[in-house]
């Protein structure tokens, strides 16, 4: 049994991830919102498909990428955006807002309780108070805005979103979409002519040229709010320029009807009727039209909806509890075969980190690390790759089971920190460098991988040599020759990432070193590195003081990844994140209990160590 053990659980992991891994195919007479939702767009300055719009949209107001229902049903996102764009009565009564605030539902009149996400329809009446107040919010700088002022402004900025989709494709009162853009056409060249002739015009020709008007006033407020462009260039200028349209904009300003018009308005009206057939005929012609007009833009899209089916750090998240629950039983029994069965799902799961981290930089056209997701996901990544390396040298379980909850607790936090919409977003234009972006970030980030594996070591350390009687003389020798190593490259990448943004800065700023509160975290963990370092070859600390120094080591980088945010100031702040604020200390104060917990004579351990 134990022989074949490591392979049976393989084979388990395996058929798991094939089977959701496998597209879901739509059964005849409904609606094929899986070719829907690879239609590339343009949106917030990036191409990309329906779905992931949809996504981003839903994250943004509900928090989630489905849509539960009052009645248990539960939509997809793309269904969801389906109904927005063209048929938003129905989207109006789902309850796709989340309020979580007491003092905002007393606004409203309405009392906290087991509810928590809201209608369109049930905000309707009280759009204009959200507004007032929202902006009056707004007027705040972030770091000082009270709770109620912080979700009355989301709010807002929820309600903008949703209103800019409603608004994206059709009007919303549109009944025959299809028919009004076929009539605007052929109203274009009468209107036209009807100008040139001014009031020598006949009566026929101004009464078709007052219902142009009409119809252009009625488009123009169309591409105002809309927040897709969906009709792609026509001209390789304009290609090239990336300046797809709005179907509004392109109504008013192309002189004509584009194909991609007359198809959106065509998938809208039978959305409309429930006509499943002739909604998806017009999708795949749509896309085959795209395909052959846009062949890199379709494809991109279309791989990023694989990417966003895939899911494949959530993926990677469920397999490195499970890395760590096998080397958990590894200790108890079982070890040899456990500890290779942990090795190989470790390396599944990695592997599809992998692939994750690979597909964000083809679909971004950037190195790894662009914004604070993404750093997350790296850091978690590249503790994997050190573990793996430990796990090789020592081979007792302890290198798998610091990257598995490393790896696991990143990719929690990359979670939490995609709730603002699209993780794939445009770069700002100081970070803009693909090769400072590949060398100093990609440093800096290693060195903070390396930080946190250390302290992870020493969490370890102090558990097992306080709480049981499991940290012997051999192990506790190993464990501190672990994160000596480990320390010793991170000082490396710190340091190297360090010097490497001194010499971006001056390039991009005009000057090497500016005290900036990201460029003095950067410099308190090299010093911290270098203040370990130096007491352990001075014989100023042994295993134990290495162990705690460690242990600060990870408030010192929790700080310089996240608390620089958190100030909202500084060249190098790129989103004030008040709702980390919490577990950020919640964190410092652990590691500074774990600390106290490790200066508790060595006679009071469990473990009984002597140094």
């Amino acid at each position: 049994m134990k022989r074949y053990f490591p392979w049976v659980v393989i084979l388990l992991v395996v058929v798991s991830l094939a089977s959701s891994w496998r597209m879901l195919k739509t059964a005849p007479g409904e609606f094929d919102f899986k070719k829907f939702g690879e239609i590339p767009v343009l949106s917030a300055g990036r191409l990309k498909p329906l779905d992931t719009v949809a996504r981003n949209a839903l994250v943004i107001l509900r928090g989630r990428q489905t849509l539960r229902l009052e009645n248990g049903r539960t939509l997809t996102a793309t269904h969801w955006l389906a109904d927005v764009v063209f048929n938003a009565p129905a989207a109006d009564q789902y309850p796709a807002f989340a309020i979580n605030n007491p003092e905002v539902l007393g606004l409203f009149g309405w009392q906290q309780g087991e509810r928590k996400y809201f209608s369109f329809d049930e905000l309707a009446p009280f759009l204009e108070k959200i507004d007032g107040q929202g902006q009056q919010a707004g007027e705040i700088e972030s770091a000082q805005r009270s709770p109620y002022q912080t979700a009355i402004y989301n709010l807002r900025n929820t309600l903008v979103v949703y209103q800019q989709l409603k608004r994206s494709v059709r009007p919303e009162d549109a009944q025959d979409f299809a028919a009004e853009v076929e009539t605007y056409g052929k109203l274009i060249p009468i209107a036209m002519e009807a100008t040139k002739k001014g009031d020598k015009a006949d009566p026929s020709e101004k009464e078709k040229l007052g219902m142009f008007d009409k119809l252009t006033q009625r488009y123009q407020s169309l591409a105002e709010t809309s927040s897709i462009q969906p009709v792609p260039p026509l001209d390789s200028a304009a290609r090239e320029r990336g300046e797809w349209l709005s179907i509004g904009a392109s109504l008013v300003g192309t002189g004509g009807v584009s194909h991609t018009v007359k198809a959106y308005a065509v998938m809208g009206d039978a959305y409309r009727a429930n006509k499943p057939d002739v909604f998806n005929g017009e999708v795949k012609a749509l896309a085959a039209a795209m395909a052959e007009q846009e062949p890199v833009a379709t494809g991109r899209a279309s791989f990023e909806f694989l990417f966003n089916h895939i899911a494949p750090f959530y993926q990677s998240m469920q397999l490195y509890v499970l890395v760590f629950l096998l080397v958990c039983g590894s200790w108890l029994g079982w070890s040899r075969s456990l500890n290779r069965t942990a090795i190989y799902v470790t390396l599944i799961a990695f592997a599809i980190h992998t692939f994750g981290l690979a597909a964000r930089m083809y679909l971004q056209g950037r190195p790894p690390v662009t914004n604070l997701y993404s750093s997350a996901i790296f850091i978690g990544w590249g503790t994997v790759i050190i573990g793996l390396f430990l796990e090789r040298m020592f081979r007792d379980g302890i290198g798998l089971a610091c990257s598995s909850v490393i790896g696991f607790i990143t990719l929690i936090i990359a979670h939490h920190l995609a709730g603002s919409g699209d993780t794939l977003e445009m770069l700002r234009a100081v970070l803009d460098t693909n090769i400072w972006l590949a060398t100093h970030v990609v440093s800096i980030t290693i060195g903070y991988s390396a930080m946190f594996l250390a302290g992870v070591l020493a969490i370890i350390y102090v558990i097992r040599g306080v709480c049981t009687r499991s940290l012997t003389r051999e192990s506790a020798h190993s464990l501190a020759s672990m994160t000596y190593g480990v320390i010793c490259f991170a000082t490396l990448f710190s340091f190297v990432g360090t010097v490497l943004g001194g010499i971006w800065a001056d390039q991009s700023w005009g000057r090497f070193w500016g005290w900036d509160p990201k460029e003095n975290g950067a410099l308190l963990i090299v010093l911290w590195c270098a203040i370990i370092l130096h007491a352990r070859w001075g014989g100023y600390i042994r295993q134990r003081g290495l162990m705690v120094l460690a242990l600060f080591g990870n408030v010192v980088t929790s700080f310089s990844w996240f608390g620089v945010n958190m100030l909202g100031v500084g060249l190098h702040s790129y989103g004030f994140m008040d709702k980390a604020f919490p577990w950020l200390m919640g964190f410092v104060g652990s590691q500074l209990a774990l600390m106290a917990m490790a200066a508790i004579p060595l006679d009071c351990w469990r473990s009984r160590l002597t140094e």
